[in-house]
């Protein structure tokens, strides 16, 4: 098994565990290579939560550049309501199941 499939039954599990949802495994692969180098890094592999300017990249580098979402969309709400999905105690909060939940909230799932 290669590390990216590794990673991406982690991120299944992490799906499954903490936020309750069976993950479509085809676009969590997808989404997953979308992510690019930045998985098998350990800073850039995860999210903070209650970091300000990296949920600001959240919104501006994947939700408008990568899913053509506009500003009029309520994005910060689709990101607050991810993060309470995986939970605010998670310590962890890996970027791939961040995306795969946004794609899956705003039906995006065409772009991948």
């Amino acid at each position: 098994m290669s590390k990216r499939d590794e990673l991406i039954a982690k991120y299944a599990a992490d799906l499954k565990d903490k936020c309750g949802v069976n993950a479509d495994m085809d676009l969590l692969t997808k989404v997953t290579i979308g992510c690019g180098p930045s998985i098998y890094n350990a800073d850039a592999s995860t999210v903070s939560g209650s970091d300000a300017s990296e949920l600001e990249t959240v919104k501006n580098n994947f939700l408008i550049k990568k899913l053509g979402l506009g500003a009029s969309d309520d994005l910060d709400g689709a990101i607050a309501s991810v993060m309470d999905t995986y939970g605010k105690s998670n310590r962890n909060k890996y970027r791939a199941v961040v995306y795969y939940l946004l794609t899956k909230h705003f039906g995006k799932e065409s772009v991948y």
